[in-house]
């Protein structure tokens, strides 16, 4: 495992970083290595990424992580998803962990209920729905509860009966060989996994799993004001729990598609806008698309290229009800090409005139290198 970086270093987390910390550092770097994101994905750094959350999120691999490092989870080839007790040692670690807590501490996790995984996905929505907001459908699939035997895993309650071997207590006495003699630890159970109950006679739907593969339409409210890149969260339809543990969260995370003509900046909306020089001359008054739809600006006169005009309050209203965003119309002036006859003249007459009254802006410019 010489060539494995250290899982803190991984995240980019401290080793004292809490869970929820662990959580954030893995979902920024699984949304940046994603396979499918085009610009930064990453499949090797996606799976680093992977491997380093599910040892240091689950305490007992992460405490086996902090105490041995690597060899922990040399078992089968080194596969970190393995128990990280389990062998790699020479010996067993369950019964050191036994003698010193009184205790298996592989089997503490493995008899009760466990809560699933929670599972990140994306969606692509348009511009426009982001801002006015819109409930879409989106074709998912997960495991739920079985609806024929409610997580039981047993075709009938009768069907379920008390461990002949634990006697439903879910945990045995063993006693083991170890460097330091014999040891007793109490163990989960080998024939019910801890769960102190067997079934005779499984579920014919789930086949005793207590679940049930569903393929559904999630309805997903896209609410207004949200931005690229944050997420939206659906209970209790992610990964299945374990040990009729309830399932994990899904996380649904918005890819916003470009607008043809807004920009979004924060709550803020940037829009090029092509005029005329003659309307930016003389001044007008226009109607300009916002995110709303159309609304007035004024175009004062005498208005210069690259002029960059506010439109108060015409931006994205605020996700959690804050101040509304503003509108900021980039003006692109347009000179006109392929005059005719009578519009060179007219322009020759304009240009005659003002000469008359002050100098041109490029001669001032000239006078100031004169100086």
């Amino acid at each position: 495992m010489a060539n494995k970086r250290d899982y803190y270093e991984v995240l980019g987390v401290s080793k004292n970083a809490t869970k929820d910390e662990i959580k954030s550092a893995y979902r920024k770097l699984a949304k940046k290595y994603h396979p499918d994101n085009k610009e930064t994905g990453d499949e090797e750094k996606f799976k680093e990424v992977q491997e380093a959350y599910d040892i240091l999120y689950d305490d007992q691999k992460r405490q086996a992580y902090d105490q041995f490092g690597f060899s922990a989870f040399e078992q089968a080839g080194g596969n970190p998803g393995g128990n990280p007790f389990e062998g790699g040692f020479g010996f067993d670690i369950n019964d050191i962990f036994s003698s010193i807590f009184g205790g298996n501490r592989r089997s503490s996790s493995r008899s009760g209920p466990q809560r699933g995984n929670d599972v990140l996905t994306r969606i692509k929505v348009n511009f426009m729905d982001t801002i006015t907001g819109k409930d879409v459908k989106m074709p998912y699939t997960y495991d739920e509860v079985c609806s024929v035997c409610h997580g039981s895993g047993a075709k009938t309650p009768q069907d379920v009966e008390n461990c002949s071997q634990c006697g439903g207590t879910g945990r045995i006495r063993m006693q083991r060989r170890s460097l330091f003699g014999v040891v007793e630890s109490e163990e989960a159970c080998p024939r019910c996994n801890g769960r102190g109950k067997t079934i005779k006679n499984a579920c014919p739907n789930c086949h005793g799993s207590g679940y049930e593969r569903k393929k559904v339409d999630l309805d997903i409210h896209i609410p207004a004001g949200i931005s690229n890149g944050q997420q939206i969260r659906v209970s209790g339809k992610g990964e299945r729990g374990v040990n009729g543990g309830s399932n994990g969260d899904l996380y649904i995370e918005i890819v916003v598609k470009p607008h043809d003509y807004f920009k979004r900046q924060g709550n803020d909306i940037h829009i090029n806008i092509p005029i005329d020089f003659v309307d930016a001359v003389l001044g007008m008054t226009i109607k300009i698309p916002t995110v709303y739809g159309e609304a007035e600006l004024k175009i004062p006169e005498g208005t210069q290229p690259n002029t960059v005009l506010l439109m108060k309050g015409k931006g994205v209203k605020d996700l959690r009800g804050g101040k509304q965003g503003d509108q900021y119309v980039h003006l692109d002036i347009k000179t006109p090409t392929n005059l005719t006859k009578e519009q060179k003249d007219i322009l020759l007459q304009f240009q005659a005139k003002y000469k008359e009254k002050q100098e041109s802006g490029f001669r001032k410019f000239l006078n100031k290198f004169k100086k």
